[in-house]
């Protein structure tokens, strides 16, 4: 083989000793910077803090309702769900001899009324009439004596008869009175009328107040005792919420605010609720807080026990400095923190939180506007380590 030939092959045999050189460099460049990490910046961006939480329409008071007598129900007018108006009847025993009580007494009060007033009127009418015709006899009587014509016994017997006429006016007198308006016959039949229907009422459920019945314990044809249960009714007055949100919810909650509340049953639907009362201690078993919503305008689908939740937006920022929630280490400890690639190395910073919202969390101290965030799932990345950030988008985000 020729000088020439040599020559010309030469540079070939280089080219992979080059590769290999640079790929070194490369690697010792590469060790030099550090690895690649993932990272998200902080930005600003509007955040709101919303509370949602689970809970059910509450029932401050419920009324339980039964009959003081005992019978066998006859008619049942509602069923569990049934809204009712003051007043509206619910239930009745079989109630024949009560009614038959009842009308017998009307009738007497009648009777006082209108026939036994004008008898006794007319009584007292004739009596007086009789007792003026014994006095003109006995007066007359009274002459004839004087003057020899008559004897004493004719006197005598005139006179009985005047004072049998002027009792006979009393006791007419006495029975008028009796039987006039207000008078004691009167108020006798009056007093037995009111028993007489006090007892068929005993026989009847009357709603005392407009409401709902929740419960229903016996069916037409059951026999029940005196004072036994047999109906619940949820009063309509004002409607209310209970729920239990997490007690890290605390601090955002105040009476006051307004919440969108749904049910399970009608999840597409949606009312308006107001928080009226936070309860002052924590349930420590849960780690829960009871909270109570008024609801002012409540849907007619609403009923008592209906689970529901609801939405409370608690605080909002309009320029809230913020990272993605899985940015932040320990968020829910007293002393949070994240690690920040800046000028090539790793650095652990210790954070101030405020504002949590849909999977971005506000940093109120800590950050600034643009520094590059290593999300957790970065496990490998430690603090101190040389590395070079590669930015990915942070998930935008509002609600809570």
């Amino acid at each position: 083989m020729s000088m020439r030939n040599v020559r010309a092959i030469r540079p070939v045999f280089w080219i992979p000793i080059v590769v290999i050189v640079l790929l070194a460099l490369r690697a010792g460049w590469d060790a030099a910077l550090g690895p690649r990490v993932p990272v998200v910046p902080a930005r600003r961006q509007a955040l709101v803090q919303r509370v949602i939480a689970n809970g059910r329409v509450w029932v401050p008071a419920r009324v339980q309702l039964g009959t003081p007598a005992g019978g066998v129900v006859a008619r049942l007018l509602v069923d569990e769900g049934t809204r009712v108006a003051a007043g509206d009847t619910l239930l009745e025993l079989a109630n024949g001899e009560q009614r038959a009580a009842a009308a017998e007494a009307a009738a007497r009060l009648q009777r006082v009324r209108d026939l036994e007033r004008r008898a006794s009127a007319e009584e007292l009418r004739q009596a007086e009439v009789t007792l003026a015709r014994a006095e003109r006899l006995l007066a007359r009587a009274q002459e004839l004596r004087a003057g020899g014509a008559t004897a004493q016994e004719e006197l005598d017997s005139a006179l009985e008869e005047r004072d049998l006429a002027a009792s006979r006016r009393a006791a007419a007198a006495a029975q008028a009175r009796a039987n006039a308006a207000g008078g004691a016959e009167e108020r006798l039949a009056e007093a037995s009328l009111a028993g007489a229907r006090a007892r068929l009422e005993q026989t009847r459920i009357i709603a005392p107040a407009a409401g709902t019945v929740i419960a229903r314990r016996v069916a037409a044809g059951d026999a029940v005792q005196g004072g036994q249960i047999v109906l619940v009714l949820a009063p309509a007055d004002t409607t209310w919420l209970t729920v239990q949100p997490e007690e890290k919810s605390l601090a955002w909650l105040r009476p006051g605010q307004e919440a969108v509340a749904s049910t399970d049953a009608f999840p597409g639907l949606t009312f308006r609720a107001v928080v009226a009362r936070i309860a002052p201690a924590v349930d420590a078993e849960r780690g829960t807080v009871d909270v109570r919503l008024r609801v002012p305008d409540p849907p007619a689908y609403l009923r008592p026990d209906m689970t529901v939740s609801i939405d409370v937006e608690a605080a909002r920022r309009d320029a809230a400095l913020a990272v993605p929630a899985e940015a932040v280490r320990d968020a829910d400890s007293p002393a949070p923190w994240a690690l920040v690639v800046s000028r090539g190395r790793v650095e652990r910073r210790a954070l101030a939180l405020g504002l949590r919202g849909a999977g971005m969390v506000e940093v109120v101290d800590g950050l600034a506007p643009g520094d590059l965030v290593v999300p957790s799932t970065a496990t490998t990345v430690r603090a101190g380590q040389r590395a070079r950030a590669a930015v990915r988008a942070a998930a935008a985000g509002s609600g809570g």
